[in-house]
Protein backbone atom coordinates (compact mmCIF):
# COMPACT_ATOMS: atom_id res chain seq x y z
CA UNK A 1 0.00 0.00 0.00
CA UNK A 2 2.81 2.45 0.84
CA UNK A 3 4.49 1.88 -2.54
CA UNK A 4 1.17 2.64 -4.26
CA UNK A 5 0.86 5.94 -2.33
CA UNK A 6 4.43 6.90 -3.20
CA UNK A 7 3.77 6.18 -6.89
CA UNK A 8 0.56 8.24 -6.85
CA UNK A 9 2.32 11.15 -5.09
CA UNK A 10 5.19 10.97 -7.61
CA UNK A 11 2.77 11.04 -10.54
CA UNK A 12 0.98 14.05 -9.07
CA UNK A 13 4.30 15.85 -8.56
CA UNK A 14 5.33 15.24 -12.17
CA UNK A 15 1.90 16.35 -13.41
CA UNK A 16 2.18 19.59 -11.44
CA UNK A 17 5.70 20.20 -12.73
CA UNK A 18 4.56 19.60 -16.31
CA UNK A 19 1.84 22.25 -15.87
CA UNK A 20 4.13 24.83 -14.20
CA UNK A 21 4.32 28.11 -16.07
CA UNK A 22 7.70 29.22 -17.32
CA UNK A 23 9.21 32.68 -17.19
CA UNK A 24 8.33 34.08 -20.63
CA UNK A 25 9.32 37.17 -22.62
CA UNK A 26 6.84 38.42 -25.23
CA UNK A 27 6.47 41.32 -27.64
CA UNK A 28 3.63 42.74 -29.70
CA UNK A 29 6.21 44.51 -31.91
CA UNK A 30 8.70 41.77 -32.77
CA UNK A 31 8.73 38.04 -33.15
CA UNK A 32 10.62 37.12 -36.27
CA UNK A 33 12.30 39.71 -38.43
CA UNK A 34 13.04 43.28 -37.41
CA UNK A 35 12.02 46.30 -39.45
CA UNK A 36 13.24 49.83 -40.17
CA UNK A 37 11.32 50.85 -37.03
CA UNK A 38 13.82 48.97 -34.80
CA UNK A 39 16.88 49.67 -37.01
CA UNK A 40 19.55 52.04 -35.70
CA UNK A 41 19.86 55.55 -37.15
CA UNK A 42 23.60 55.99 -37.69
CA UNK A 43 26.64 53.87 -38.67
CA UNK A 44 25.24 53.87 -42.23
CA UNK A 45 21.74 52.82 -41.13
CA UNK A 46 18.66 55.02 -41.47
CA UNK A 47 16.07 53.36 -39.24
CA UNK A 48 13.79 54.93 -36.62
CA UNK A 49 15.75 53.34 -33.72
CA UNK A 50 12.63 52.55 -31.65
CA UNK A 51 12.99 49.86 -29.01
CA UNK A 52 10.13 47.33 -29.22
CA UNK A 53 7.44 46.77 -26.61
CA UNK A 54 8.47 43.90 -24.33
CA UNK A 55 6.49 42.15 -21.60
CA UNK A 56 7.12 39.19 -19.33
CA UNK A 57 5.11 36.84 -17.17
CA UNK A 58 5.47 33.97 -14.70
CA UNK A 59 8.24 35.75 -12.81
CA UNK A 60 10.48 33.47 -10.72
CA UNK A 61 9.84 33.50 -6.98
CA UNK A 62 12.33 35.73 -5.16
CA UNK A 63 12.76 38.25 -8.00
CA UNK A 64 13.79 41.65 -6.62
CA UNK A 65 14.53 43.45 -9.91
CA UNK A 66 14.93 42.95 -13.65
CA UNK A 67 17.41 43.75 -16.39
CA UNK A 68 16.90 43.72 -20.16
CA UNK A 69 19.60 43.36 -22.79
CA UNK A 70 19.83 43.20 -26.57
CA UNK A 71 22.84 41.35 -27.96
CA UNK A 72 24.03 40.51 -31.51
CA UNK A 73 26.31 37.49 -31.44
CA UNK A 74 26.77 37.68 -35.22
CA UNK A 75 28.41 41.13 -35.27
CA UNK A 76 31.82 40.94 -37.00
CA UNK A 77 33.70 42.15 -33.93
CA UNK A 78 35.04 38.92 -32.46
CA UNK A 79 32.96 39.54 -29.33
CA UNK A 80 29.44 40.34 -30.56
CA UNK A 81 27.73 43.68 -30.03
CA UNK A 82 25.60 44.98 -27.14
CA UNK A 83 22.69 47.09 -28.43
CA UNK A 84 20.78 47.70 -25.18
CA UNK A 85 21.51 47.29 -21.48
CA UNK A 86 18.83 48.26 -18.92
CA UNK A 87 19.05 47.30 -15.25
CA UNK A 88 17.64 48.10 -11.80
CA UNK A 89 14.08 47.76 -13.12
CA UNK A 90 11.81 47.34 -10.05
CA UNK A 91 10.32 43.90 -9.40
CA UNK A 92 6.85 45.34 -10.11
CA UNK A 93 7.85 45.98 -13.75
CA UNK A 94 6.29 43.55 -16.24
CA UNK A 95 6.50 45.59 -19.44
CA UNK A 96 8.63 48.09 -21.32
CA UNK A 97 6.66 50.25 -23.73
CA UNK A 98 7.81 50.76 -27.32
CA UNK A 99 10.36 53.57 -27.32
CA UNK A 100 11.43 52.98 -23.69
CA UNK A 101 15.02 52.74 -24.91
CA UNK A 102 15.01 56.44 -25.80
CA UNK A 103 16.81 57.94 -22.78
CA UNK A 104 15.04 61.28 -23.08
CA UNK A 105 11.52 59.82 -23.43
CA UNK A 106 11.14 59.08 -19.71
CA UNK A 107 9.27 55.81 -20.31
CA UNK A 108 11.27 53.71 -17.85
CA UNK A 109 10.74 53.59 -14.08
CA UNK A 110 12.79 56.35 -12.40
CA UNK A 111 15.14 53.88 -10.68
CA UNK A 112 16.04 52.08 -13.94
CA UNK A 113 19.44 52.64 -15.50
CA UNK A 114 20.20 52.44 -19.21
CA UNK A 115 23.82 51.47 -19.50
CA UNK A 116 26.29 52.12 -22.28
CA UNK A 117 25.95 50.08 -25.44
CA UNK A 118 28.72 49.17 -27.84
CA UNK A 119 27.70 52.28 -29.77
CA UNK A 120 29.30 54.12 -26.82
CA UNK A 121 26.15 55.74 -25.42
CA UNK A 122 23.33 54.66 -23.08
CA UNK A 123 19.91 53.71 -24.40
CA UNK A 124 18.61 51.51 -27.17
CA UNK A 125 20.72 51.26 -30.29
CA UNK A 126 18.93 49.14 -32.87
CA UNK A 127 20.30 46.63 -35.36
CA UNK A 128 22.69 47.85 -38.03
CA UNK A 129 24.46 44.82 -39.52
CA UNK A 130 26.92 45.36 -42.37
CA UNK A 131 25.23 45.26 -45.80
CA UNK A 132 25.37 41.79 -47.34
CA UNK A 133 26.50 40.15 -44.08
CA UNK A 134 23.34 38.04 -43.93
CA UNK A 135 20.85 37.67 -41.13
CA UNK A 136 22.04 38.51 -37.63
CA UNK A 137 20.33 37.13 -34.52
CA UNK A 138 19.38 39.87 -32.09
CA UNK A 139 18.69 38.35 -28.70
CA UNK A 140 16.39 40.29 -26.34
CA UNK A 141 16.72 38.87 -22.82
CA UNK A 142 14.97 39.75 -19.57
CA UNK A 143 16.78 38.71 -16.40
CA UNK A 144 15.01 38.11 -13.08
CA UNK A 145 17.50 39.16 -10.40
CA UNK A 146 17.91 38.35 -6.72
CA UNK A 147 18.99 41.89 -5.86
CA UNK A 148 17.16 45.23 -6.08
CA UNK A 149 20.18 47.06 -7.51
CA UNK A 150 23.31 45.93 -9.33
CA UNK A 151 25.36 48.74 -7.78
CA UNK A 152 26.46 50.06 -11.19
CA UNK A 153 25.84 53.29 -13.08
CA UNK A 154 25.20 54.17 -16.72
CA UNK A 155 28.96 54.29 -17.43
CA UNK A 156 29.48 50.59 -16.74
CA UNK A 157 30.52 48.67 -19.84
CA UNK A 158 28.15 45.99 -21.15
CA UNK A 159 30.71 43.33 -20.19
CA UNK A 160 30.78 44.52 -16.58
CA UNK A 161 26.97 44.67 -16.45
CA UNK A 162 26.90 41.14 -17.88
CA UNK A 163 29.29 39.94 -15.17
CA UNK A 164 27.02 41.35 -12.45
CA UNK A 165 23.90 39.98 -14.16
CA UNK A 166 25.35 36.48 -14.24
CA UNK A 167 26.08 36.72 -10.50
CA UNK A 168 22.51 37.79 -9.64
CA UNK A 169 20.27 35.94 -12.15
CA UNK A 170 17.62 33.54 -10.86
CA UNK A 171 15.79 33.25 -14.18
CA UNK A 172 15.88 34.59 -17.71
CA UNK A 173 13.78 34.52 -20.87
CA UNK A 174 14.59 35.58 -24.43
CA UNK A 175 13.18 36.42 -27.88
CA UNK A 176 15.23 36.33 -31.08
CA UNK A 177 14.74 38.92 -33.80
CA UNK A 178 16.50 38.48 -37.14
CA UNK A 179 17.67 41.39 -39.26
CA UNK A 180 19.80 41.93 -42.36
CA UNK A 181 20.65 44.76 -44.74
Amino acid sequence: MKLKNVLIASCLLFACAANAQTFTLKSTDIGGSGTKKEEFNGFGCSGQNVSPELSWENVPVGTKSFAVTLYDKDAPTGSGFWHWVVFDLPASTTELKAGAGNVSAGLLPKMAIQGKTDYGVPGYGGPCPPPGHGFHQYLFTVYALKTEKLGLDANASPAVVGFYLNQQTIGKASIVMYYQR
